[in-house]
C-alpha cells in the first residue's frame, strides 16, 4: 500500500500543496544537472516520503544518502544536502568536504536549507572555510500534508523550544506556514488564539499580510473561515494523559512516525526472524479510516462482528450456488483481507499492553488526580512508582498532571519528590527537573489552584461515558474530555467572549481578530440551527475551521475534532494543523536532559 496518504477526500485542495512542493524539489534537482548524491539530513526522511516517491527522485538522477558524521561514499561528481538549519548539521558537512579536499575529490556542493537559510549555520560553513566551495539555497517546505484533514509544521521540538530555551524563531516558520496557505485558499477572516505563542503568530500573520498581501479576487469567499490557534502549554494536561482511542494507543504503545508504526515482523504473522517490518496508517486504509478514532474497548468486538460476517459469507459461498453479482460481491469482500488481518494481529498485540494491571493502575490515577479526588493518595502512588523504579517517563507524566491541576506541589512535597527522583533515576537527572521547573510543568505551589473552577465550567469530567455510541468527546479519555478541543469548541460556536472568566485562569493572553475584506461575515456565532445556513461556501460546502496547535497535538485530540465535525447541526470541517504529532512519551522525553 502506497506509504503517500491519498488526499482525494480532504475539506480543502490539500493535493495542490504536495504537488506544490514535489515540483520545488524536482527543479531543485533538475537544475543541477547530471548524476547526483543527495544527502538528506535524517529528520526530513519521513516528511519527504510523504511529499515525494523515491522512484521519481531516482528518474532525476539521483543516489540517496543519510546525513551522519561518516563520509560519504559516492562516484557522482555533485552532492546535494538537503538539510534543516541545525548547527550540528553544518559540521558534518563541513569534514564531508575536508574529507574529498584530503583525497584530492573535486565535487560540486549544494546547500540547500529546509525551510530556509540561517544566518547561524552559513557562519559555521565560513568558520570552517568551506562557505565558498558550496552553493547555498532554500526548499521552503513549510506544510507537510500527513492525511486528509492534517497538515504537519513539522517542527520538532517548538514546545519546549518556547517554554524552556526562549526559542521563538518557530512561531515566525507557523506564521508563513499559514501565510502560504492563504495564498492558496484567501485570507482567512476570523483568527482566534489563546496562549502566548499563538498570540504572537498571530500578530505575526497580520505582519506578513500587511507586507505581501494576499492578492485575492474581490468577490471569492476565502475557502478557510475561521483560524484557532492554541498553545499547548494552555493544556498540558490532555497530552500527559493515557490516549484510549485505537490510533492513540498505537502511539502510546508502538510510536507513530510519519503515519507508519515499525515492528517486528512476527507480530504481523510474517515468520522472519528479526525481521522489522513498517505497517502505514493512513485513511488510504479504508478499515483503518473506519476504526482509528474509536475508542480501543469497542475495535476488538468490530474486528470480530467483520470476521464473523466474512465467516459466513465463505460458508454460503460453499454450500449454495450463487450468481455472477453474487460472486462479485464477495471478492470484493475478500479484498479488504489483508487490511483486516493487519489491524486483528495490532490489536492483539497492543491488548498484550492494555491488560497489565499497571497499565490500568496507571489509568484509574490519571483520573483520580483529574478528578482533583483525594491528593494524598495520588502523591502516595508517585512516590511507590519512585520508588520501584518504574520508568521516568511514566512517573514524570503522572506528575505533570498532578502538579499542573494543584497549581504546584507545597514546598515539603516537591522537594521530597524530587529528591527522591534524583536518587532513584541519578544526579544526572538535575536539568530534567530543571528543565521541568522553567516551562512550569512540575513546581512549587504559589496560589491556590482553580482547576476544580476549570473542570466545572468546562465539564471536563463526563460521567457515565459511553464508549460505543458516544455523545461526547470524553470517550477518547473514557471519560475525560481534553481541555484544548473543549476551548476548540467554544472558539467555534461562540467565540471566546461567553468563557472569557474562564480563559482568564488558563495560562497565556487570547485574542480575537476580524481580517480582509470578509471579516464582516458571520463567524459561527450560532452554528445550531437556524443560521447554519450562512456557513455554507457558495457551492454547497460546508464552512471550514483551521485549527493549529503550536507545541503539537495527540492522536486523541484529532479524534475528539473528527468526532465534533461528525455531529449532526455541526456546519463546518476542520482541518488541523500542528507543529508535530506528539504523545506524552515524546513531549517528556523533550525536557529529559542528562548532565555529565
Amino acid at each position: 500500500m502506497a506509504q503517500i496518504p491519498s488526499l482525494d477526500n480532504a475539506p480543502l485542495n490539500l493535493t495542490s500543496i504536495r504537488e506544490q512542493s514535489q515540483k520545488e524539489l524536482v527543479n531543485i534537482l533538475k537544475n543541477i544537472r547530471g548524476k547526483k548524491c543527495l544527502v538528506i539530513d535524517p529528520k526530513l526522511g519521513g516528511s519527504l516520503s510523504l511529499i515525494i516517491q523515491t522512484s521519481i527522485l531516482k528518474e532525476h538522477g539521483v543516489e540517496l544518502r543519510y546525513l551522519s558524521a561518516e563520509p560519504i561514499q559516492t562516484d557522482a561528481a555533485k552532492v546535494v544536502y538537503l538539510v534543516s538549519s541545525q548547527l550540528d548539521l553544518m559540521k558534518f558537512i563541513s569534514s564531508h568536504v575536508h574529507n574529498d579536499l584530503s583525497k584530492g575529490l573535486q565535487r560540486e556542493y549544494h546547500v540547500y536549507f529546509v525551510p530556509r537559510r540561517a544566518v547561524a549555520c552559513e557562519k559555521i560553513l565560513e568558520e570552517e572555510k568551506v562557505h565558498h566551495l558550496l552553493t547555498v539555497g532554500e526548499y521552503p517546505l513549510y506544510v507537510v500534508p500527513l492525511d486528509e484533514d492534517i497538515l504537519s509544521f513539522e517542527l520538532d521540538l517548538a514546545y519546549k523550544g518556547c517554554q524552556v530555551d526562549g526559542d521563538t524563531s518557530s512561531l515566525w516558520h507557523i506564521a508563513k506556514a499559514i501565510h502560504k496557505l492563504e495564498s492558496s485558499f484567501g485570507v482567512i477572516p476570523n483568527v482566534r488564539a489563546k496562549g502566548k505563542a499563538s498570540v504572537r503568530v498571530a500578530d505575526i500573520l497580520n505582519h506578513m499580510q500587511a507586507e505581501e498581501p494576499v492578492s485575492s479576487p474581490d468577490m471569492v469567499v476565502p475557502e478557510i473561515n475561521t483560524l484557532i490557534l492554541l498553545d499547548r502549554e494552555v493544556d498540558m494536561i490532555t497530552p500527559m494523559c493515557t490516549q484510549l482511542t485505537y490510533e492513540g494507543l498505537l502511539d502510546e504503545f508502538l510510536h507513530i512516525n510519519n503515519g507508519s508504526v515499525e515492528l517486528d515482523s512476527s507480530i504481523m504473522g510474517v515468520q522472519q526472524e528479526g525481521k522489522k517490518i513498517k505497517v502505514p496508517l493512513n485513511s488510504s486504509d479504508k478499515l483503518f479510516k473506519e476504526i482509528r478514532d474509536l475508542n480501543f474497548e469497542v475495535v476488538g468486538q468490530i474486528l470480530r462482528q467483520k470476521a464473523t460476517s466474512m465467516k459466513q459469507d465463505y460458508t454460503e459461498m460453499t454450500s449454495t450456488t450463487q450468481t455472477v453479482s453474487e460472486l462479485k460481491d464477495f471478492v470484493k469482500k475478500l479484498n479488504s483481507l489483508p487490511e483486516m488481518t493487519r489491524h486483528i494481529n495490532l490489536a492483539q498485540h497492543l491488548s498484550t499492553f492494555t491488560s497489565k494491571p499497571s497499565f490500568l493502575g496507571q489509568l484509574d490515577m490519571e483520573h483520580t488526580i483529574v478528578e482533583a479526588q483525594s491528593y494524598d493518595i495520588c502523591f502516595e502512588y508517585i512516590e511507590e512508582m519512585i520508588h520501584k523504579q518504574e520508568p521516568l517517563i511514566n512517573v514524570l507524566r503522572l506528575l505533570i498532571v498532578l502538579s499542573i491541576t494543584n497549581s504546584g506541589l507545597p514546598k515539603k512535597q516537591f522537594d521530597y519528590l524530587r529528591r527522591e527522583l534524583l536518587h532513584s533515576y541519578g544526579f544526572e537527572h538535575m536539568g530534567t527537573l530543571n528543565n521541568l521547573e522553567k516551562a512550569g510543568l512540575f513546581r512549587k505551589q504559589e496560589s491556590k489552584s482553580n482547576w476544580l473552577t476549570i473542570k466545572r465550567a468546562l465539564q471536563l469530567v463526563v460521567e457515565d461515558t459511553d464508549t460505543a455510541n458516544p455523545n461526547d468527546i470524553a470517550y477518547v479519555f473514557s471519560g475525560y474530555a481534553p481541555l484544548s478541543i473543549r476551548l476548540v469548541q467554544h472558539a467555534v460556536r461562540s467565540g471566546w467572549r461567553p468563557i472569557e472568566e474562564i480563559l482568564k485562569l488558563l495560562p497565556g493572553p487570547h485574542s480575537d481578530t476580524k481580517r480582509g475584506r470578509f471579516s464582516n461575515t458571520s463567524s459561527f456565532d450560532s452554528l445550531q440551527g437556524a443560521s447554519a445556513g450562512m456557513n455554507k461556501i457558495a457551492d454547497g460546502r460546508r464552512s471550514l475551521v483551521l485549527v493549529v496547535f503550536i507545541g503539537g497535538i495527540t492522536f486523541a485530540e484529532i479524534s475528539a475534532l473528527r468526532f465534533l465535525t461528525a455531529q449532526e447541526g455541526m456546519a463546518y470541517d476542520v482541518i488541523i494543523g500542528t507543529t508535530k504529532i506528539v504523545s506524552g512519551h515524546s513531549l517528556t522525553e523533550t525536557f529529559v536532559e542528562k548532565l555529565g
